[in-house]
């Protein structure tokens, strides 16, 4: 699912699916950095909403139904300028048409620097 898209570009890779879990991590080097050399926010929501959709379709029959994003919100917690950068998803609603996964980003020193919240719609494949 990652070639050819933002996830490959950025080096995003999925370390671990569980039953009510996703993970993967993420390196920050020149690809992610803002003009000051820290980890854009972008970077961090790319990675959240890679995240929650990533879970979103795990948890449903993906040949009925599509996930999409309708809302990511974001809160920068602290700041890193190298190395890799960790993320976890966890449900807080898994519904027949919405879902509401809580994503936590975190440094190689497990402090977290970024919390994340998506929603997303469950629609009908056509």
């Amino acid at each position: 699912m990652t070639k050819n898209t933002m996830m490959e570009h950025l080096g995003i890779e999925f370390t671990a699916v569980g039953p009510d879990f996703v993970s993967a991590k993420m390196p920050v080097d020149s690809r992610h950095h803002q003009p000051y050399g820290l980890l854009h926010g972008g970077a961090s929501v790319t990675l959240a909403e890679t995240l929650g959709s990533v879970a979103a379709h795990c948890s449903v029959d993906s040949t009925k139904y599509l996930c999409v994003g309708l809302e990511i919100n974001a809160n920068h917690l602290k700041s890193v300028r190298s190395g890799f950068v960790f993320g976890t998803t966890k449900p807080l609603h898994v519904g027949r048409s919405t879902q509401v996964w809580e994503i936590t980003i975190t440094n190689e020193e497990d402090q977290k620097i970024c919390v994340s919240r998506i929603t997303m719609s469950v629609i009908s494949k056509k």
